[in-house]
């Protein structure tokens, strides 16, 4: 979570209100100088690795790391652990991934600790990463509000030197990325935004003290954060509106609490269940169907559709019909079943036609599918509206409020941007990463991003990547791609280091042929036909390209290792840095 100041910028300046998060009054309570920047005094570090980054991602790296025995370095922006989740607290902000899967795989810290909900809120999950550095002593390494700005190659000495805004200076062989998939936040180039003197919230900095009740407040999106928004602000506004141009298509998440006595039973199988959750498409052990959608008759389709309707979470997407994300008319029909199941609740019919159209907006299962607990029903609201900006574009904002383009003007107290993410490659292209040449990864990538297996990048030596680009990243669960990804990285370390190795990078030529080994892998499905944040189509100016590996983990992981005993694809250069 470094490398970048997670605001919202329009013209480059500084769009975030001064009560937003971190200056809530839990982020206060750890704005302190930590453990391992304690001297303050900025002397060059020495180690073997630096890691950028303190969430899932960079608390995996250390713990793995330490148990080969490297020493390492950590450099975080925020104030302490969590990466996504020390930012994200804005109302109803919640993992869309299940636990037990929503974990990391130590026995030491899933031991004795205990989730309470199927799907944790953003408390929770601080809590469990407190709980985490507790148990395996990760502090004493890390480097808290310490934001990355420079990180060169020294092509003499082979080694990273990586230097932070507040002074840092530390020296490694080796340089792990562990920066985030949605972190550095996005907001449009909104016509007058500066006149607008009501409150104004991007979703990445949610002030905990903002009280909704009595206000007229409009939010603009329609993505996985806005619909968790939404069904907070809808119960609590006097009346919300809800500006979309594309609806999501919202599953079921089937919240539930969870007993400390059936976790404790559970625990015996955690071994085998993050086994085979490590061996799946998606980090969940669910398993398609065999057959085709067609293959069944329609009354057996609608009982599998039912059943995995009624488990929650993605089981309707990964239990379902395999030909579903590439027949069209598989598709179709998967849609139409989903319409049907929103349309139950979402009775409006005008709301309807926003939100569930008989005839689909784009491919069902081709943009991310937010999982609601009551958003439909919240919608259904009187005080809740939605304004479709495909009929009435949003022209821009006035002192009050919001201005359309028919030229109507509306009057809100609070405006809430769910703008989204510079998804991907935002936060690294942030951070001064240059190459061996003196070139900046920002423009290295201004074509297009290019990396080797998702993990590493030509002209960037012994730069290793996880929750990367060109990996199964979005399609996943996220504590399960990035052990994977960081159990790889490091596992290449310590084969360099008992070869003896001094460098490692890729070749441009295997470059080339993994971006077409996924887009080959893409076109045989209907991604192709959808712009979202997946392929970067939400930044104006970014390249709108495929970055998924659509294999699915186990697959991938079986490829990338396959490369590792010849260093297929890789320039190693032997002799000690």
């Amino acid at each position: 979570m470094a490398g970048n100041d997670n605001v919202p910028v329009l013209n480059g300046e500084v769009l975030v209100d001064k009560q937003s998060a971190p200056n809530s009054e839990a982020a206060k309570v750890h704005e302190f100088t930590n453990d391992a920047a304690a001297d303050n005094t900025h002397e060059p570090i020495k180690c073997d690795v630096v890691v950028v980054g303190a969430g899932f991602s960079g608390v995996t790296a250390i713990h793995r790391l330490r148990k080969i025995g490297k020493t390492v370095k950590c450099f975080e922006s925020g104030g302490d652990f969590g990466g996504v989740w020390y930012w994200n607290r804005y109302p109803g902000a919640r993992v869309d991934s299940e636990t037990p899967f929503y974990q990391l795989n130590i026995p030491e810290v899933y031991r004795n600790w205990n989730f309470r909900h199927r799907f944790p809120d953003h408390r929770e999950l601080r809590e469990y990463f407190a709980y985490i550095e507790k148990v395996l002593d990760l502090r004493k390494d890390v480097f808290f509000n310490s934001r990355v700005n420079s990180a060169t190659w020294d092509q003499e000495r082979l080694q990273w030197t990586v230097k932070t805004q507040q002074g840092h200076i530390a020296h490694a062989k080796y340089l792990l990325l562990a920066t985030g998939l949605l972190h550095r936040t996005y907001t449009p180039d909104f016509q007058g935004l500066d006149t607008y003197k009501g409150a104004l919230h991007h979703s990445g900095e949610w002030p905990e003290n903002f009280v909704a009740a009595g206000k007229k407040i409009a939010i603009i999106g329609a993505g996985a954060t806005a619909v968790q928004i939404t069904q907070e602000l809808g119960k609590q506004a006097k009346e919300l509106t809800v500006l979309l141009r594309r609806p999501s298509y919202c599953l079921p998440m089937g919240q539930r609490s969870w007993t400390e006595e059936e976790q404790r039973v559970w625990k015996a199988y955690y071994p085998a269940i993050f086994g085979s959750g490590r061996d799946s498409f998606a980090g969940f052990p669910i398993s398609p169907r065999k057959e085709g959608l067609f293959d069944v008759t329609e009354k057996e389709r609608e009982a599998i559709f039912e059943e995995n309707w009624s488990r929650g979470g993605f089981h309707f997407g990964l239990g379902g019909f395999r030909n579903v994300l590439f027949d069209k008319d598989a598709n179709e029909v998967a849609y139409q079943f989903w319409r049907r199941k929103v349309c139950e609740r979402l009775t409006d019919p005008e709301k309807q036609k926003i939100m569930a159209p008989e005839k689909k907006l784009y491919f069902y299962g081709t943009k991310r599918h937010p999982l609601e607990q009551d958003y439909y029903d919240v919608l259904n609201r009187s005080n809740v509206s939605i304004h479709d900006l495909k009929q009435v574009p949003l022209r821009g904002f006035w002192e009050k409020g919001l201005e359309m383009a028919d030229g109507s003007r509306h009057e809100f107290d609070a405006v809430v941007l769910a703008t989204g993410f510079d998804s991907y490659s935002g936060s690294i292209t942030q951070m001064g990463l240059k190459n061996k040449d003196g070139v900046d990864i920002k423009d290295v990538w201004k074509d297009g991003i290019s990396t080797y297996l998702g993990l590493t990048v030509g002209g960037f030596p012994n730069m290793f990547m996880v929750y990367s680009p060109q990996a199964p990243t979005p399609l996943s669960n996220g504590p399960t791609i990035i052990e994977s990804q960081v159990e790889m990285s490091v596992d290449m370390i310590e084969k360099l280091d008992k070869e003896g190795a001094a460098s490692i990078e890729a070749q441009k030529s295997a470059e080339d042929e993994w971006k077409h080994t996924l887009d080959a892998m893409s076109k045989m499905s209907l991604l192709p036909f959808t712009d979202s944040w997946w392929n970067g189509a939400n930044i104006p100016g970014k390249k709108a390209e495929n970055m998924i590996y659509i294999g699915g983990i186990n697959i991938y992981e079986k490829q990338c290792r396959a490369t590792f005993d010849e260093w297929k694809g890789f320039n190693v250069v032997s002799g000690k840095a």
